[in-house]
């Protein structure tokens, strides 16, 4: 399967990358910030940071875990397993000193994880929405909620569409239900084109809607002060 998504960033790792990674919606394209989302170390002294960090205890589970960013942190206080779609990105992970990078697919980790394996996940970089529907999204944290503890805590981000921000996104799609959207988009390197990415966006309540019929309970979201993105924080 053609990957430019993890082909541009291992190539931007090692000095080699020769075009833009663009995010495309038909005409429509930015180019997507590779350093800024992958490279720059995480800094637990920037509130959004902290934030993150003081809700996640080891064994964890970085769950699109990219070039490892998060998992590099984390791992230097604790157990923190990477897991990674892209097999680019598992190599790169470990070039970089990831110490347990796993490739593996974020909607089937029952049958890659034992049960009660992890005391907590950060699943950040709105790949929840990747559940494509309301009952895809609760499948997610029901297999979530399969392997963690019982007192597992968890860090989930999406974008609100009930913010004016968020029809400023690329692939942005207007749904009639309330506190729901739609996100379509690609990527596409130097002329090689990944698949179709589609995005179910959530509402703060539609997601605590969504745990309610989960193991998980939401206790705390943040919101971005310019943007329409959030991180919500749960527990078990």
């Amino acid at each position: 399967m053609s990957d430019p998504f993890g082909r541009a960033i291992r190539d931007h790792y090692h000095g080699e990358q020769t075009g833009p990674l663009w995010q495309f919606d038909g005409e429509d394209r930015q180019e997507h910030p590779i350093e800024q989302f992958y490279f720059e170390p995480f800094d637990p002294t920037t509130p959004e940071e902290e934030w993150i960090a003081r809700r996640l205890r080891g064994p964890l589970l970085d769950v699109g875990a990219g070039a490892g960013r998060d998992t590099l942190h984390f791992q230097r206080q604790f157990e923190a397993v990477g897991l990674e779609h892209s097999r680019q990105l598992v190599t790169l992970m470990e070039e970089r000193g990831v110490e347990k990078a796993r490739h593996g697919d974020m909607f089937a980790l029952p049958e890659q994880f034992d049960p009660d394996r992890f005391e907590s996940a950060l699943v950040r970089g709105t790949q929840l929405a990747l559940g494509k529907s309301m009952a895809g999204v609760r499948e997610f944290l029901d297999d979530l909620a399969t392997v963690t503890t019982p007192g597992a805590t968890a860090v989930v981000d999406c974008y609100d569409p009930t913010d004016e921000a968020a029809a400023d996104l690329l692939g942005h799609r207007e749904d009639s239900a309330v506190g729901l959207a739609f996100r379509v988009m690609n990527f596409e390197y130097v002329g090689d084109f990944g698949e179709t990415l589609l995005f179910r966006l959530l509402s703060p309540d539609r997601l605590r809607e969504a745990a309610e019929q989960t193991a998980w309970t939401v206790t705390e979201t943040r919101h971005s002060a310019d943007s329409s993105y959030y991180m919500t924080a749960l527990d078990k």
